[in-house]
């Protein structure tokens, strides 16, 4: 045991004293709380809807010098209605045409941000430069042409327009009641945090193994393997990346988090959806988000252990690398179905339950005897992947040469233990 603390203890001083990891740690958590409190000094009210410099609230709601958009049209059927298209884009500055080609040279010029030509009372063609993802511009006079039809009908008939809108467009009122969990709110803050431990693993997993690496070309592992065992020095280097990147981690999400809710009245509370996150949240995602980081931290110090030089560490670790992103990617899949069985099995699996189980808890339902279990799984996944990664690392600390496969690593444990 007193081994494992002197490895433990020169890991951190490596960490610790490495200017370029305490200065990206400092600078990235000055920076996130530098953006949370630009509200306090810049009127950023165009952005948040909220106008506050200071501590002092001047006004509230959008700007009403907000710039006007540029829309150019052509009413070929004459059913355009220029004051009711004005209520229903009342941001936009409309321009009428002469001909379609106008229309096309107004928007190809980037003149006009969008250009529509009206062939009949139920027919238009749209004009834009680039098709963004989320245009609502199409939808929006799609409604203004129905309004039209709906108004010359009426007219032509002699029908009350307004009898037939309160008939037509009924309000129907409803009122939100959630007894549990409110997934499409917590949705983006789960994302998120997946997003961090995965970067998590992937970064210092990596550090690690070229930790190990480097130890074994220099020939340094000769030394270290005769006066202390694999198990302190493995478990030493592990945890130590553990600490440090917990810390780095920690520091820079926790300013972030800090800062927001101090300037949260600033930004509109707009940020809710990725930085508002409960408690119990944060608490999961402590726990399983560093268990899933200890379980496969030490096998990529076993992989580490199984070649000679550090630019064959990529090779080595390549299949544990598609493990990672794998469940990466699979775990963000299920985000929108949290109660299915998919991700309910996941959740109690080591290799994903560091990003599942916590999403659950955030946004699906889940019995407190699921966490525990899922929690117990993952610890004596972490104690057994830590003996096995301790084993490969003793046996392949003073092989030389070409990389170890893995099947091959394992094959010569057997053996040994036998």
């Amino acid at each position: 045991m007193k081994k494992f603390w002197i490895v433990l203890k020169y890991e951190l001083k490596e960490y610790f004293s490495n200017k370029a990891f305490m200065g990206l740690t400092i600078f990235f958590a000055l920076l996130g709380m530098l953006v949370l409190f630009l509200p306090r000094f810049i009127d950023m009210s165009g952005f948040t809807g909220v106008k506050i410099v200071g501590d002092a609230e001047v006004s509230e709601g959008k700007n009403p010098e907000e710039e006007y958009e540029q829309f150019i049209y052509l009413d070929q059927a004459g059913v355009i209605r220029a004051d009711v298209l004005q209520q229903m884009f009342p941001h936009v500055a409309w321009q009428e045409a002469t001909s379609e080609e106008a229309v096309k040279e107004a928007v190809e010029s980037q003149e006009a941000k969008a250009g529509f030509v009206v062939l009949s009372p139920t027919e238009y063609r749209y004009y834009v430069y680039n098709k963004s993802m989320a245009d609502p511009n199409a939808s929006m006079f799609e409604q203004a042409m129905k309004l039209f039809y709906r108004m010359d009908y009426c007219e032509k008939s002699g029908v009350n327009l307004e009898e037939l809108s309160a008939i037509y467009d009924v309000p129907v009122s409803m009122d939100w009641q959630i007894l549990n969990k409110d997934t499409e709110s917590n949705f983006w803050y789960c994302y998120a945090l997946v997003i961090i431990v995965f970067m998590l693993i992937i970064y210092y997993g990596q550090m690690i193994s070229v930790s190990v690496t480097t130890e074994k070309s220099n020939r340094a592992i000769e030394v270290l393997v005769t006066s202390t065992s694999s198990n302190s020095l493995l478990f030493g280097k592990v945890i130590a990346g553990a600490i440090a990147g917990v810390f780095q981690m920690g520091l820079v999400l926790g300013a972030t988090l800090v800062a927001y809710q101090f300037n949260r009245e600033q930004w509109g509370g707009m940020l809710d959806m990725i930085l508002h996150i409960p408690a119990e949240v944060l608490v999961a995602f402590a726990f399983f988000g560093l268990g899933g980081y200890l379980f496969y931290a030490f096998l990529y110090g076993a992989m580490g252990a199984l070649v000679s030089k550090t630019e064959d560490v990529s090779k080595s670790s390549s299949g544990l690398v598609l493990v990672v992103m794998g469940v990466y990617f699979f775990a963000l899949f299920q985000l929108t179905n949290v109660d299915g069985t998919v991700i309910k099995v996941l959740s109690f699996l080591p290799i994903s339950s560091y990003s599942t189980m916590f999403a659950r808890i955030a946004m699906g339902t889940v019995a407190v005897w699921e966490i525990l279990l899922s929690f117990l799984i993952l610890v004596l996944s972490i104690l057994g992947t830590g003996f096995l990664g301790a084993k490969l690392y003793r046996m392949g600390t003073l092989r030389y040469g070409n990389p170890i496969k893995l099947r091959t690593a394992i094959k010569d444990i057997r053996k040994i233990d036998d």
